[in-house]
């Protein structure tokens, strides 16, 4: 049994009988603590504390004591940390992991059919606009493009003599128009001299010399009418010449017309990029046969965005032009930086393709997520893929 233990039985003793408790002998000395229980020159005696009480009966309720305040002074501490981190780190940001990186995807088709002649990019390179994807075998739209060179020029010729026989009727009708002013004065003289014949009667000229000369008024007459019937044949030509002009207008210009599309024809067997970006999905090889509209591959520009789908309770304090620290899942040591550029004007659920009807059956509350564009300002100065449909984690400072 030891010291301490046979000290705390005569001290319980003692208070029971009332009578002062004895001198303890000490027979080890376990520890510091104990030594100073003995002084020199007093043959092992001890010497007693304050008030009589044993140093080795306070010792473990002195150390539990301290025990205790350090243990409530830890915990204040950790709240203290807890509140601080939470006032500081978490009540001012919103975040979520349902956000991923977004861009412009552009399906890259061909306008016409044919064999593919070779395919000069490859997966994942990047390709600046203007750059040729496909080329398609040209030889059937230069062969095309030639025919409606022709037909054009074929074109061109008749609008041609369709002017030049314009010209010629015009020229007609003022022949013809001098002709009728030449029989109309011989119409007008033979009418005079038949008319004086006729004055004179059979007294003054013989019957003979008044048949002629009503025959030859009669005759001025009808030259006059057949030069006016030429007039207006000349002048009718004339006009379907002007009607063949507008014909043959129109044919140049059909052919003109033609003669662009079978050159845009050609110029589309060069399937270009139409924007700068990254080659991927390339479905198409050389040999294939395509026809227009037909997916070969897709262009993925640069710039991206992150759309995060916050719920609806986290947009009380969200604004556009908050600054958002973004994660990237697949390289854990990125953050990058960026602003709040849009919220959504409604939930995602009511865009999406079958959207819900809480008219119908039993309703069941569920928080809506909403849609929120937010631009990075240093995507294009990290050196590394982001592409869209990575997965993000945004921070949104909100206060």
């Amino acid at each position: 049994m030891s010291a301490a233990t046979q000290a705390d039985k005569r001290e319980a003793k003692s208070h029971t009988t009332g009578e002062d408790p004895p001198v303890p002998e000490i027979e080890t000395v376990p520890g510091p603590e104990h030594q100073r229980a003995l002084e020199p020159g007093m043959g092992g005696q001890y010497r007693g504390g304050r008030n009589g009480d044993s140093p080795l009966a306070e010792g473990p309720r002195q150390r539990s004591a301290v025990r205790y305040l350090l243990l409530g002074i830890a915990i204040v501490a950790a709240v203290a940390t807890v509140a601080v981190y939470y006032v500081k780190s978490i009540a001012p940001f919103e975040s979520t992991d349902d956000a991923f990186i977004e861009g412009h995807v552009t399906q890259i088709a061909p306008q016409v059919a044919g064999r593919v002649e070779r395919v000069p990019v490859n997966d994942n390179q990047f390709v600046n606009a203007g750059d040729v994807l496909v080329q398609i075998e040209p030889s059937d739209y230069e062969a095309k493009l030639e025919q409606e060179r022709a037909n054009l020029a074929s074109a061109q010729s008749r609008l041609g003599q369709t002017k030049a026989q314009l010209l010629a009727d015009q020229a007609r009708v003022e022949q013809e128009k001098a002709n009728l002013a030449a029989a109309q004065a011989e119409a007008t003289r033979a009418e005079a001299d038949s008319r004086r014949y006729e004055a004179v009667g059979t007294a003054g000229v013989s019957q003979s010399q008044l048949d002629l000369a009503a025959t030859q008024a009669r005759s001025a007459e009808a030259t006059l009418t057949a030069a006016r019937n030429r007039e207006l044949a000349a002048e009718a030509q004339a006009t379907l010449d002007q009607a063949n002009i507008q014909t043959a207008a129109a044919e140049v210009k059909s052919s003109e017309a033609a003669v662009r599309q079978a050159e845009l024809n050609l110029s589309y067997t060069q399937v270009k990029a139409h924007e700068s970006g990254y080659v991927t999905r390339r479905t198409v090889e050389a040999g294939s046969y395509v026809q227009p509209g037909q997916a070969l591959l897709a262009i993925v520009p640069r710039p991206v965005w992150v759309v995060a789908n916050f719920k609806e309770t986290q947009l009380r304090h969200m604004r556009p032009g908050q600054p958002v620290t973004v994660a990237v899942d697949a390289y854990p040591h990125l953050k990058l930086t960026g602003h709040v550029d849009s919220i959504q004007n409604g939930s995602g659920a009511r865009f999406s393709l079958f959207p819900p009807e809480n008219a119908t059956g039993n309703y069941v509350k569920v928080v809506q997520r909403v849609p929120v564009k937010i631009a990075l300002d240093d995507a294009a100065r990290t050196g590394v893929v982001l592409g869209p449909g990575m997965s993000v984690e945004p921070k949104v400072r909100v206060k």
